[in-house]
């Protein structure tokens, strides 16, 4: 079984919550450029043919990869989604291992690499 997954691979991928809701796609990822690795998911959320999304940045280490349904898997409510912090596609966060990171860290409750 291969432990590697391409970036095309991943984008456009569905996520779901583990009731099976829909929350969104997969819509880039997120490059740590200090650190030289993928921090975030970029998941599109509410909107209706790529209109009104709101865009969240969710830690890799707070999804699932599931293979079987070639998906993604997020242990949160849908509510609580939708509360999460989130940017718009035109106002993207420039600076992840700041304050901003860790909220995002924080609310999806798994720690900020060092």
């Amino acid at each position: 079984m291969s432990t590697v997954l391409s970036a095309t691979s991943i984008i456009g991928d569905q996520v779901r919550n583990t009731a099976g809701e829909d929350l969104g796609e997969v819509e880039d990822l997120m490059i740590d450029l200090r650190r030289g690795d993928v921090r975030f998911a970029i998941v599109s959320f509410g909107g209706f043919l790529g209109m009104g999304d709101k865009l969240f940045a969710v830690p890799l280490e707070a999804l699932r990869v599931d293979l079987d349904n070639h998906e993604l898997v997020l242990d949160v409510p849908k509510e609580r989604l939708e509360q999460a912090p989130g940017f718009d596609k035109d106002d993207w966060p420039t600076d992840i291992s700041g304050e901003w990171g860790q909220d995002v860290y924080g609310y999806y409750g798994v720690s900020l690499p060092a």
